[in-house]
Parts: C-alpha cells; structure tokens; sequence
C-alpha cells in the first residue's frame, strides 16, 4: 500500500486519488446502512475500512497538492489524519475527550478547496465547492448553529466532495501543468538571477557588471 502511494505521489496518477475517494463514499454508506439495520459489529467493521480508505486518500492528495504548496499541503493532511483517528476513537467510545471529527474535517476542506484555487490543474469551481463544504462543517460546531440548516450543509459537503472525486476518477488532472507545476516548487531559486535583479533595482547600470563580478569573487573566496 505504501508503495502504492508514494508511486503516486511522483506522479498525479489522480485517478488512483479518485479511486479511493470512490472506495471511502461507498464503504462509510455501506457502514451507515449495516448500522441502521442493528448490524453493528460489521457496520464498525466497514467503518474501519472506511476509514482507511479517507488515510489512503489523504497521503495521496498531500502528494497531488505538494507542488502547489508544500506546508499547506502537509497540514491539510495533518488535520485529515487527526480527524480520521478521533473518529475512529469515537467510533469505539474510547475518545479521552469530547471532540468533533468535524473540527479537524472542516479545516481540512478548507485547505483543499484553498490548494485547488491555488493550482493550475484542476477547475476553480472544484476549490469554491471545497471551501463551502470546510465552512458548512465548522459551522455545525458552532453553538448557534441553525440546525434547520444541516439538511442544506450536508448536501453541499457531500456534494462538493462528491464533485472532485468524480472529476478526479473522469477528467484526472492536467498532467502537463502538474508536472510544470512539480518542476518551479522544486527548482531552487537562482542566486545570480536574485543577485542581478537586485543590483538592477538598486545600482545604475554603469556599476551592475562591476558590482556583479565582486559579488562572485566574494562567494568564490567564502566557498
């Protein structure tokens, strides 16, 4: 599995993110249905394999998102980990604290929706869903929350979610702009380039050659 996932994460291969996210809607409504019939022990059994599935999601979105921006992409999964784990712990009644998944899930959306906008691979309107549905959720933790309201967040949340996982199993990603995208988060910046667009700025150009050389002769002697 681990495997797996990091061969993804070296490549979009976005319909293999689509895949699981496809894998977790039908397991967690597979797991509502079983518990609703009082089949308890398999409705958590299928809650756990749900729940593996939105893990397996979760790293390889952190990889199809990484190029856009690292850290945020690094947190959005931290926050998606969390939840899955409180989830589980709720799950089995052995949380040590009173806390919401929905706490970690909203944030999470949110940052989704937000690397989406930020990307060049995927529509906009996908991170305008995402968005909506990190708001919808962090809203039904609030103590005024309308809960005449939750019929209509539900729908957008799992709507938006709904929409990337069958944009990311149909259309997949615009591989060419990912990879371009992969290739300016990992070249390093260019320190002439830096240096010359500094001394541009700041020097006239009689002493932009002179000021250039001594720069270099510096760094040469330093190394």
């Amino acid at each position: 599995m681990m495997e797996w996932i990091a061969r993804a994460q070296r490549n979009p291969n976005a319909r293999i993110s689509g895949v699981a996210y496809l894998l977790y809607f039908l397991t967690a409504i597979l797991a509502e249905f079983l518990t609703g019939r009082k089949l308890v022990v398999f409705g958590n059994a299928t809650n756990l394999v749900a729940s593996g599935c939105y893990v397996a999601l979760t790293l390889l979105l952190y990889g199809l998102f990484k190029p856009v921006n690292r850290i945020l992409s690094l947190i959005a999964a931290l926050f998606s980990l969390t939840g899955c784990v409180v989830m589980t712990l709720e799950q089995f009644h052995v949380a040590p604290l009173s806390m919401s998944p929905l706490l970690f899930f909203g944030p999470y959306c949110l940052l989704i929706g937000y690397l989406i906008l930020r990307s060049t691979f995927l529509p906009r309107i996908l991170g305008v869903l995402m968005a909506l549905a990190g708001l919808g959720w962090l809203a039904f933790l609030s103590p005024a929350f309308n809960h005449s309201l939750a019929r209509t967040i539900e729908g957008i949340g799992i709507f938006a979610e709904a929409s990337l996982m069958l944009w990311l199993v149909v259309r997949g990603v615009n591989v060419q702009r990912w990879k371009e995208q992969a290739n300016a988060a990992a070249k390093p910046p260019s320190i002439d380039g830096a240096v010359c667009r500094a001394i541009v700025n700041n020097r006239p150009d009689s002493h932009a050659a002179d000021a250039m050389a001594r720069i270099r002769r510096d760094l040469y002697e330093y190394s």
